[in-house]
């Protein structure tokens, strides 16, 4: 992985002061997505229709707690080790990034120190670009009222929406991704649903009862499931009919290019398609998006089915604590954990600081500032703000120089990837975050 090097720029928006400095080690995001076959094995999905809920054709002898208990555990929740390596290497080989970091696009160009080295000047066909109402965020945090419905389900997601837990319960997938979506909609988040159990559904379920004041156990029981269908309407659906509109399909779609000079010739980086898309405004590993829609053409006026999302925090989030060694951001208001969510920090390569610091800025669609090369060599290229921009849709900087929280052109990679020291989540955690952490919160680098 590349080695970042901390610079520090003070960048002038409107009238906040940012100096958002960002480095990711995570700059090329590559689509292996609408491959099935590396889906975790433990707990595999079967979208046959005649398929019985009890699962008994398949001889499964393993309880759901068994399963959740079990020391055996994925590689990944949707990937496998090997498939995990080959996007680290590619990683590796399209990098040629030395240094970077995330800034406000300046409103008034001559705030900038020319007497900087790596002071920018917009090119002129984007200086008038105004990132601010770009459909990305609504996108994912869907806000506008997109149209759920329950109308022609498959029997598998029926079967998901009516599946209850007992202590006798079989492993079978309709239960794996109902308790996944209650996760999710419990905000302790399990990054991308799949409907696999792998290490970021199991800290989930281990968070959530913390949250709740229940034996961290990572065990399914009864007063677990009790916690997580409390304060979730009893006819909520987890799988339900979304049709696909005109504003859908009329978004920005762009593949990601490798190198950051191509990057910074690209308008934006941009969703690479519209499964990318749906699999982020819908919390879904595209994998499992393309499961439950075989053999769909994703045009105006189909229908597809998707992930019921959760519902707004609305908490008041003013101490952050990111911790290394589980790999999990735990958001408190007070001394209340609030949220939990998958993230990446730092890596052996570029450790994040151990230490207390606080949120200085909070930044949307920010530009990423990427240098390359050394002495006479250097470069600096400015790339586009999107969901494939190095540090994602938000940037959130630290008192400490060179550190923040950001999101991630790459979401079925958090808690496995290293980072160049800054706090990643997907792109829909870190917006919820960032609806609800005030300036001046403080954060604990663990």
């Amino acid at each position: 992985m590349m080695k970042i090097k901390p610079i520090i720029t003070a960048i002038s928006i409107a009238a906040v002061s940012v100096s958002a400095i960002a480095a990711t080690a995570d700059t090329t995001r590559t689509l292996p997505v609408r491959t099935v076959d590396s889906l975790a094995k433990k707990v595999s999905l079967n979208l046959q229709e005649n398929r019985s809920s009890s699962l008994d054709s398949r001889g499964a002898t393993d309880s759901m707690t068994q399963l959740i208990d079990s020391k055996e555990a994925p590689a990944a929740d949707n990937m496998s080790a090997a498939e995990l390596t080959r996007k680290d290497e590619q990683a590796d080989r399209n990098d040629d990034e030395s240094e970077g970091q995330a800034v406000a696009a300046p409103s008034d160009l001559s705030s900038i120190n020319s007497s900087d080295p790596l002071a920018f000047e917009l090119p002129e066909n984007e200086k008038r670009q105004d990132f601010s109402d770009d459909p990305t965020i609504k996108n994912i945090e869907d806000k506008d009222g997109k149209r759920h419905t329950t109308l022609n389900l498959s029997n598998y997601a029926k079967q998901v929406n009516s599946a209850v837990w007992s202590p006798s319960m079989k492993v079978n997938s309709a239960m794996t991704i109902k308790m996944q979506a209650l996760l999710d909609w419990n905000h302790a988040s399990p990054g991308p649903i799949d409907g696999g159990w792998g290490m970021n559904s199991k800290k989930a379920l281990v968070n959530f009862q913390t949250m709740k004041g229940l034996p961290a156990t990572g065990k399914m029981d009864q007063k677990t499931w009790s916690a997580l269908i409390k304060n979730i309407p009893a006819n909520k659906p987890v799988l339900v009919t979304y049709t696909l509109t005109k504003e859908d399909l009329n978004t920005n779609f762009a593949t990601t290019p490798s190198g950051s000079e191509a990057k910074s010739k690209m308008k934006g980086l941009y969703y690479q398609d519209i499964k990318e898309m749906l699999g982020e405004r819908f919390h879904m590993d595209v994998r499992y998006l393309d499961k439950l829609n075989k053999n769909k053409e994703y045009k105006v006026g189909e229908t597809i089915t998707v992930l019921n999302n959760r519902g707004e925090l609305n908490q008041r989030i003013n101490r952050i604590v990111a911790n290394k060694a589980d790999q999990t951001l735990y958001a408190y208001n007070g001394d209340k954990l609030v949220a939990t969510y998958p993230t990446t920090v730092g890596s052996a390569a570029t450790p994040s600081p151990k230490g207390t610091f606080k949120i200085i800025n909070k930044v949307k669609m920010p530009w990423y500032k990427s240098t390359v090369g050394e002495g006479a060599q250097k470069k600096v290229h400015m790339i586009a703000p999107g969901p494939n921009n190095p540090v994602g849709v938000v940037w959130m900087g630290l008192s400490k120089p060179s550190y923040g929280l950001h999101g991630s052109p790459v979401p079925e990679g958090i808690s496995r990837q290293g980072s160049a020291g800054c706090v990643r989540l997907t792109n829909w955690d870190v917006l919820e975050v960032y609806a609800n952490v005030e300036n001046g919160a403080v954060v604990e680098l663990q």
